[in-house]
């Protein structure tokens, strides 16, 4: 099992930056690959980045390459998700979550745990 809670979310202006962490429960963390999902208000939750146990590969959604930023620290049982240039389509729910399995943009599985989310608010 895993208990994930996630911390940073926020209202900021366009152009601006925010960074999400996402800490974990339990002693297997290092095991997991961890991701960030957001969903917007009337719209599917969609992926954003995942990052293997490892931390050695990365995936991001095209609509934040070179934007966001996913990494994770194993001592710390944390991911982070720095967001810069943030763009009001930003907007929505951020969530954390973890699965034994590869996370990568094709995956046809939803991740095994997630946390309850954090609202990320982009104004124009």
């Amino acid at each position: 099992q895993v208990q994930l809670v996630e911390s940073g979310g926020g209202l900021v202006q366009a152009g601006g930056s925010l960074r999400l962490s996402c800490a974990a429960s339990g002693r297997t963390f290092s095991s997991y690959a961890m991701g960030w999902f957001r969903q917007a208000p009337g719209k599917e939750r969609e992926f954003v980045a995942t990052i293997s146990w490892s931390g050695g590969r990365t995936y991001y959604a095209d609509s934040v390459k070179g934007r966001f930023t996913i990494s994770r620290d194993n001592a710390k049982n944390t991911v982070y998700l720095q967001m810069n240039s943030l763009k009001p389509e930003d907007t929505a729910v951020y969530y954390c979550a973890a699965d034994l399995r590869i996370l990568e943009p094709t995956m046809t599985h939803k991740p095994d745990y997630w946390g309850q989310g954090t609202q990320v608010t982009v104004s124009s």
